[in-house]
């Protein structure tokens, strides 16, 4: 073997003997370090559970402001849903007209400046585009079923139009409509059958007697009126609550009930499609200007969802304080413990922990804090708001039967990852300060406080 091989087999193996001694260096710091971030962990863990009261309190912090974030976003897709579902049984070509403009912010709807009567009916059922206008009027009647009582708000329209409000509603089995008796009565679902009640309030074919109540011009007492209904069918679950939670009488028998004088309360205008809605609006207010309410589906929903827009943003700001309270905590627990565990850490100091391990240290604890805080702000808040549905759902008016609202949380894996990311975030932001002073500590004075 000449004296170049020899050279060139020295050489190769030098550089695999370079290459085992690199690799198993690269595998013994791999092993540390995994070791180091392991012993971090279990340092910080034993830290937070040798001070628990505080921990539990600092913990505490970040889980309400998280499980507030969490239901109140929860509870805002669920009522921005249960609207939505609710808008979308009513047909899109309807137009709701009533007397005076309508507020959506709180107010009802300024004084009637127009009367809607028969003259008016006709004068909009001849605009272009328009297709059918039906009148109504609005009552509250106390029903009295067999000694049951129960209070219900009152439709008195031409109940076949009623599908023109509602194209896919349905009648259980053995209804019909009567539109020229005024003795038949049509029921909604919630008001048939009382949410909370093992039996039904009234059945198909049941006598029911109706009791007005209303003050006397001439007296100035109140007077009631009674009538006797026949319960002539009962309308399936719709999702409108308009509808299911109201009965709907005669149009004629209505006005004198409730002594209107032909006074409707509200059209419903059908427009020939949905593309003429907006037209049609604007014939309308080009008649009567501010002195008429036209009220679409499109604009109740851009309404609500406007206001709850505003709403929403109100109350997470209210939740972002509360976890920026848990972040004050956490500074205040880690910036205590730092004080605490002076000489411990003067005493790892001088047996060789760096700088970096102390700053890990602290800010492992930290993000133990972050990590259960917000893991069990997401539990709670996804419960919370589930019962805060269910016990908050607002009730009908008149004190009587109908289901309370179907408001159901929605929680998008979106929503839900961000406030916990940012519940931890923010945890891990806190512990900066107290892990950099813990690393800053000089070991001599450490170990002599």
């Amino acid at each position: 073997m000449g004296l170049e091989e020899k050279a060139e087999k020295s050489g190769r193996n030098a550089l695999v003997k370079r290459k085992v001694i690199s690799s198993l260096s690269h595998r013994t710091k791999k092993k540390k370090r995994s070791k180091n971030i392991k012993q971090i962990f279990v340092l910080s863990f034993d830290a937070l559970r040798e001070r628990k009261a505080r921990s539990a309190l600092t913990i505490l912090m970040v889980v309400v402001g998280g499980s507030l974030m969490v239901a109140l976003n929860g509870m805002s897709g669920g009522q921005n849903n249960f609207i939505n579902k609710q808008l979308n049984t009513l047909a899109p070509n309807i137009l709701f007209v009533s007397s005076g403009q309508n507020n959506f912010r709180g107010g009802g709807s300024s004084p009637p400046t127009i009367v809607i009567n028969s003259g008016v009916v006709d004068r909009i059922k001849s605009l272009p585009f328009v297709q059918q206008v039906v009148p109504s009027y609005q009552g509250q009647l106390q029903l009295n079923a067999q000694g049951n009582i129960l209070n219900s708000p009152v439709l008195a329209m031409d109940p076949q139009k009623i599908y023109l409000i509602n194209p896919s509603l349905q009648l259980v089995d053995g209804s019909s409509i009567r539109p020229n008796d005024p003795s038949a009565m049509l029921v909604g679902d919630s008001i048939a059958n009382p949410p909370g009640k093992t039996t039904a309030f009234v059945t198909v074919g049941q006598n029911i007697r109706a009791t007005f109540s209303f003050v006397d011009p001439t007296s100035g007492k109140v007077t009631e009126e009674s009538k006797s209904f026949i319960i002539s069918g009962i309308i399936q679950p719709s999702g409108n609550n308009q509808i299911d939670r109201a009965v709907i009488i005669n149009e004629a028998t209505g006005n004198s009930l409730f002594h209107k004088s032909g006074k409707y309360d509200q059209m419903v205008v059908a427009a020939q499609s949905g593309d003429y809605v907006n037209a049609v609006q604007q014939e309308i207010n080009g008649l009567y200007g501010n002195n008429i309410g036209v009220i679409t589906p499109k604009a109740i929903l851009a309404a609500r969802q406007q206001f709850q827009s505003g709403n929403s943003s109100f109350v997470l700001s209210i939740a972002f304080i509360a976890l920026l309270v848990g972040a004050v905590g956490i500074i205040t627990t880690l910036y205590t413990s730092v004080n605490e565990r002076t000489r411990e850490i003067g005493t790892m100091k001088s047996i060789g922990a760096k700088k970096r391990f102390i700053l890990s240290l602290f800010l492992t604890e930290a993000l133990l804090i972050g990590i259960i805080g917000s893991t069990l702000g997401l539990l709670a808040g996804i419960n919370g708001a589930y019962l805060l549905s269910s016990g908050l759902a607002p009730r009908p008016p008149g004190g009587g039967g109908g289901a309370q609202a179907s408001i159901t949380p929605v929680f998008l894996p979106q929503d839900l990852s961000s406030v916990w990311l940012l519940s931890v975030l923010l945890s891990l932001a806190a512990g900066l300060f107290p892990a950099w002073k813990a690393s800053r500590l000089s070991p001599i004075e450490a170990l002599r406080r």
